[in-house]
């Protein structure tokens, strides 16, 4: 019986040859390493939105809380120094010289406020850093303030050589002062306001650019956290499915440590966004608007005594305190007499820089404290249309002088609540980043351990 050959092997359609296969324990640590990339990828686009918020976050802190912030508040400073000084002035030459004490004590403050003012102007020069044009606004002000503290110092010279009565003092010293206030109210003034405003824009757009800008990198961090976390749990199951284990704990850590550090990038840019929002709007705002309320307060009371001091431009100076008063607390009123009744009715429909800060339970003292030192304005301004110069004089330096103190003191109390809501709102918003930043590096090399440590060992099982 004859046998039959063994039939030949199958050959390869012409054209197509033949391709050895790929062993199958090639293919899986490829796929492996692949996945680990992938994860690796998505854990470094995590911590890249993390510190790009937490990046965010801390310029936007810095700016309001220790940069631009605080020059605000200097220059507003300036702004109350300066017309501080221009009211004293104007308060010594009046008095004549039967107020010796009370004429000293007005020269010392004096000398007091232009210190401050000095002190002021170095301290926006130094925060001006680069800014040329800031810095040339402030030496602008700084040679203007020279020249103003000459003049003032002529019209001191000469008043006290006159040795008039309380009241108007000669001809020659109202002149001299007029070119002092004309200098202060029309040159200084501005321009120390223009130092707040242009630090004021730069706080805006700041807190702007900076609370558009954190909540989509929010978003950011749960979208990359979110993929991270995706990606080592698909890396987990393809371990678990391939080598017939559960689970590596190696893994497991990786994935919470993940897991912890998007839940803290996502906290701590909520809060230092919240913080952010307070710092500017319940602690900048109201801190820059009771400075320049004070500012232009103690202008007011300066127009009293330059009432007094001026005859010829005593109707200039009543309208001057009327637009003052109405800027910091506006009630619909043609004349001063019609200001001061509604100011001593209370209605409460507030409106003007002062509006909303004097309609809330915390604002009711300076509200109070405000209407009397206009009911003392209009007991002053009786005497004056009375004749009465002397009393007029001990009216503006006695209850005037006081009640408007008063005010002044209740302004200075809330501002310094503000203040305190400020410091604490970036003193927090700092805080937590300090925290999220010591947090990165550990959670980073944390992660790349435990990935390496979960997967290492798969890997070494091919070789």
């Amino acid at each position: 019986m004859r046998t039959q050959p063994p039939a030949p092997p199958a050959q390869a359609p012409p054209g197509r040859p033949a391709r050895p296969a790929r062993p199958v324990r090639r293919g899986v640590p490829g796929r492996i390493r692949v996945l680990t990339g992938v994860a690796a990828a998505a854990l470094a686009l995590l911590f890249a939105a993390i510190a790009a918020g937490t990046s965010t976050a801390g310029d936007g802190l810095r700016v309001i809380g220790r940069d631009s912030g605080p020059q605000v508040v200097a220059t507003a400073g300036l702004y109350f120094g300066l017309s501080d000084m221009d009211a004293q002035i104007a308060d010594v030459l009046v008095m004549g010289g039967e107020n010796g004490a009370r004429r000293q004590a007005a020269i010392a403050r004096y000398e007091q406020q232009r210190s401050m003012a000095n002190q002021a102007l170095l301290k926006a020069f130094e925060l001006a850093g680069d800014d040329q044009a800031e810095r040339r606004t402030i030496e602008s002000v700084l040679d203007g303030l020279g020249r103003y503290e000459g003049l003032a110092a002529q019209a001191l010279l000469l008043d006290s050589q006159s040795g008039h009565p309380a009241g108007p003092p000669p001809a020659e010293v109202v002149r001299v002062y007029r070119q002092a206030t004309d200098l202060m109210r029309q040159t200084l003034l501005p321009q120390a306001y223009n130092l707040t405003l242009e630090s004021s824009t730069i706080v805006r757009r700041t807190y702007d650019d900076k609370t558009a800008t954190l909540p989509f990198l929010r978003w950011a961090v749960v979208v990359a956290g979110l993929l991270a976390l995706v990606c080592l749990l698909r890396l987990q199951v393809y371990l678990a499915r391939h080598f017939r284990r559960v689970f590596g704990l190696a893994l497991v850590a990786a994935t919470v440590v993940t897991l912890v550090a998007l839940v803290a990038g996502v906290s701590v840019l909520r809060q230092d966004l919240d913080h952010l929002q307070t710092a500017k709007s319940e602690g900048f705002d109201s801190v820059v608007t009771l400075a320049r309320a004070r500012a232009i307060g103690n202008s007011m009371q300066g127009d009293q005594s330059r009432f007094l001091l001026d005859r010829e431009r005593a109707d200039t100076y009543e309208h001057t305190y009327l637009d003052k008063s109405q800027k910091v607390l506006y009630l619909e009123a043609g004349n001063l007499d019609t200001y001061h009744d509604k100011v001593a009715q209370k209605s409460g429909d507030y409106l003007g820089m002062l509006g909303l800060q004097l309609s809330g339970k915390t604002g009711r003292p300076a509200l109070d404290a405000y209407a009397r030192f206009q009911a003392a304005d209009t007991t002053f301004r009786q005497l004056v249309a009375e004749g009465k110069a002397g009393e007029a004089v001990s009216a503006r330096l006695g209850p005037v002088r006081e009640a408007f103190d008063a005010y002044d003191k209740e302004l200075v109390a809330l501002a310094d609540r503000h203040e305190a809501v400020f410091e604490r709102a970036v003193g927090e918003g700092e805080s937590a980043l300090d925290g999220l930043w010591r947090l990165i590096p550990f959670a980073m090399g944390g992660i790349g351990l435990l990935l390496l440590a979960g997967v290492w060992p798969r890997l070494r099982e091919y070789r």
